[in-house]
């Protein structure tokens, strides 16, 4: 079976991108890797791991609360094709894509209601942290 998915952006929604990029970077020393302005951050955990860190808005979860943190499968193919896939497997998507310029987002949620999504760049590669 062909992996439809290759690397994971864990998520988490913030009060103050500001307050919560000083915390990663400063207190736990960990690097910035990416910022977006008051959009987004990317904080290089080491070991190829990244953190995204999102503001959260009236429409999102608050921070802290179910949802708050969420986990991006970076998809190796076009989502739209990954969503039908995982649909005929039984996966339920919380909407349908998202086109979030520069990326593509789809929804869904693992069988214990933890949050997933999957998220692709709009130039047809991968979502690579």
């Amino acid at each position: 079976m062909d992996a439809l998915v290759s690397g994971a952006l864990p998520t988490v929604f913030v009060a103050d991108l500001d307050r919560a990029v000083r915390f990663y970077t400063e207190t736990l020393g960990l690097g910035l890797f990416h910022r977006a302005g008051d959009e987004f951050a990317l904080i290089d955990a080491g070991g190829g791991t990244q953190i995204g860190l999102h503001p959260a808005t009236a429409k999102g979860p608050k921070p802290g609360t179910h949802g708050s943190i969420s986990i991006g499968l970076n998809v190796t193919q076009p989502i739209e094709q990954v969503v039908t896939t995982l649909k005929q497997r039984g996966v339920t998507f919380h909407g349908p894509v998202v086109d979030d310029d520069p990326v593509k987002l789809a929804f869904f949620g693992d069988p214990d209601g933890n949050d997933l999504y999957l998220c692709e760049t709009k130039n047809q590669e991968s979502h690579k942290p």
